[in-house]
């Protein structure tokens, strides 16, 4: 039978109690069975504080070893995890806490003013600061907990985590994913990307995100592995601690960034093992260069907040610029015809639709969105264009829907655009994604305005309040009309072709 990835974690630490789980760049380490009594107190303080199985804990904090665990003792609880962006506003917070209504909402201590009024207008009741080591009342109050705390049975079935994403239009959706989910997910990328007790994972990336809580961090746990825990990507500490290292998780921007340092050499990567990237595209030129530069050529896969991991280059044998790889084990893939449905011979592009262990259970409270994407057969409509080669290996040629993938964080157009256009002076506005060597894509607002007097400074600090640094233009285009075809549609496809060289200069 399956195994739940508390539990896995959990005979890791009895099995061997002083391999290190969470090594922290000052030199120190938490074991397998420090973080097992760690998240006892937590899983104690939780329940305290009102959690029960099923609940949702949510959590907005900065990345530390403290963060990490409650996710474990949210496992440990049988509550439902849902981690948030840590740059997201206030006004953004209340969206997701209206909806998901929490038992439980964990923020950061300097947001203590605006969180509680928030939580007092939804009516929730528990809230627990969590800031830098020691800091805050969950840590305060986890230590004055009992570490042995009941471990909730859970089936695979059980919900174990909602994270949000949305389309290009609408609300945003909570991806409510399972017990199983994770677990087979993990298991499968373990044995793919031959992980082992041996292995020490350079963690940079946030772990508000599939990538860096689900990928990273899951992996690390079915493996029985180390984690080398940063508190943020810094690419002088990457290089720092790789020699500690066996392998690198990181978004396009962490190898763009990685190049442009001078003692990033072969020498310094010989003893790594693997080096994966995901999130956002990896241009063909970054690869080539990385693998010119290393000898290593880098693991480029592909998955989704509704699915996890779907696809990856292989561990061994060619790892294609520009393609993410063959379905994985377990996972059917297939390419279907954008409006019928039916599936496409190979070699033709449409939708990416994918089946499997790992494919959620559907959107939170959203039972009609779940039945337009979520196949009664089980395939969900991944919204991805693609094609598959007569090698079997996936490319990803577009995206149905206009999503921008920055940094590795997913931009909504239609929420920039809603807060340009209200801004008086403002005729209508398109936001694109545009090709970035750092980011991925860059995003960049086109703009017709009425007022003349309006600049690209203006538009940007109209919004700037309102929206997570990553969601804000980098660039506003200013035109006396956007263009538009003969059903008065804004053609964002041909404003991207006369744009793609923005940021190349």
């Amino acid at each position: 039978m399956a195994q739940d990835l508390f539990s896995i974690f959990l005979n890791r630490s009895i099995a061997a109690p002083d391999a290190p789980f969470l090594i922290l760049p000052d030199g120190g380490a938490i074991t397998y069975a420090q973080a097992v009594a760690r998240s006892g107190q937590m899983a104690n303080l939780f329940r305290a504080s009102g959690v029960k199985p099923g609940d949702r804990i949510a959590v907005q904090v900065e990345k530390s070893a403290d963060a990490l665990l409650t996710y474990l003792a949210s496992l440990r609880i049988g509550a439902v995890y849902l981690p948030l962006n840590t740059a997201y506003t206030a006004a953004e917070v209340r969206f997701f806490l209206s909806d998901a209504t929490p038992a439980l909402f964990i923020h950061r201590p300097e947001d203590e003013a605006a969180m509680a009024a928030l939580c007092a207008d939804l009516g929730i009741a528990a809230r627990l600061t969590l800031g830098t080591p020691g800091e805050g009342s969950l840590p305060v109050g986890a230590d004055a907990q009992s570490a042995q705390a009941d471990i909730h049975p859970v089936t695979m079935d059980d919900l174990a985590a909602i994270l949000y994403t949305s389309g290009t239009t609408g609300r945003s959706k909570g991806a409510m994913l399972t017990q199983g989910n994770l677990a087979s997910n993990s298991a499968t990328l373990k044995d793919y990307w031959r992980f082992s007790e041996g292995d020490v994972l350079l963690h940079a990336l946030p772990i508000f995100h599939t990538h860096g809580l689900f990928v990273a961090t899951n992996i690390t746990i079915t493996a029985g592995s180390a984690i080398i825990l940063l508190p943020k990507f810094d690419v002088r500490e990457l290089i720092r601690l790789m020699p500690r290292a066996t392998v690198l998780m990181g978004v396009p921007t962490f190898y763009s960034r990685l190049l442009g340092e001078a003692d990033f050499t072969r020498e310094l990567v010989a003893h790594m093992r693997l080096f994966v990237s995901g999130s956002a595209p990896l241009s063909a030129e970054t690869h080539k260069e990385f693998s010119a530069r290393t000898g290593h050529a880098i693991l480029e896969r592909y998955g989704m907040t509704e699915t996890n991991m779907n696809t990856s280059n292989p561990y061994e044998g060619d790892r294609v610029p520009g393609s993410v790889g063959f379905p994985l084990p377990g996972v059917e893939l297939r390419i279907a015809h954008p409006e019928t449905g039916e599936s496409l011979p190979q070699g033709e592009v449409g939708v990416i639709e994918v089946r499997g262990p790992n494919v959620f259970k559907g959107y939170w409270q959203l039972p009609e969105k779940t039945a337009e994407e979520l196949r009664e057969n089980g395939f969900f409509i991944t919204g991805d264009l693609g094609v598959i080669d007569d090698r079997g290996y996936v490319s990803i040629v577009g995206r149905a829907k206009d999503l921008i993938i920055c940094g590795g964080f997913n931009v909504y157009p239609a929420e920039v655009e809603a807060l340009i256009d209200a801004i008086p002076g403002i005729a209508e506005s398109a936001v694109i994604g545009i090709p970035h060597r750092d980011m991925g894509e860059g995003v960049v607002a086109v703009v017709q305005a009425r007022d003349a007097a309006l600049d690209e400074a203006a538009v940007l600090g109209a919004i700037a309040g309102d929206l997570a640094r990553f969601k804000q233009p980098r660039r506003v285009i200013f035109l006396p009309e956007l263009p538009r075809n003969t059903m008065g549609k804004i053609q964002k496809k041909a404003l991207r072709e006369t744009y793609a060289d923005l940021f190349a200069k």
